[in-house]
């Protein structure tokens, strides 16, 4: 199971300018999610997998409403950038997609 500081370095690679602000209340938000190991990866292969994110993330927690499609390429998107590491992180995924839509702030305490 990655530790906060795993996700931290995680993020970091693919997010230059991390806000540890926003990434510390994301941490603190998705706590039991990340302490699961089933759940604390997200797997890009499976559509099951990614509609979740597009539905329970992008859409209910950042409440998005932008065409499926788009929203669909924005996840999909965020795999191709993570391609190379073969354990997806869900707080990293998280991070890259509220940073895209400009909601880092609302993980911001």
């Amino acid at each position: 199971m990655a530790d906060l500081q795993e996700h931290k370095t995680i993020v970091a690679k693919y997010a230059p300018k991390l806000n540890t602000a926003a990434l510390d209340g994301m941490a603190r938000n998705y706590a039991l999610v990340l302490s699961n190991k089933d759940s604390q990866y997200v797997a890009c292969g499976d559509e099951a997998e990614r509609t979740t994110v597009r539905e329970n993330f992008l859409k209910k927690k950042l409440g998005l409403t932008n065409a499926n499609a788009d929203l669909d390429a924005a996840v999909d998107a965020v795999c191709v950038t993570m391609k190379e590491d073969r354990f997806k992180s869900r707080l990293a995924m998280y991070y890259l997609l509220a940073d895209k839509y400009g909601k880092l702030a609302m993980f911001i305490k």
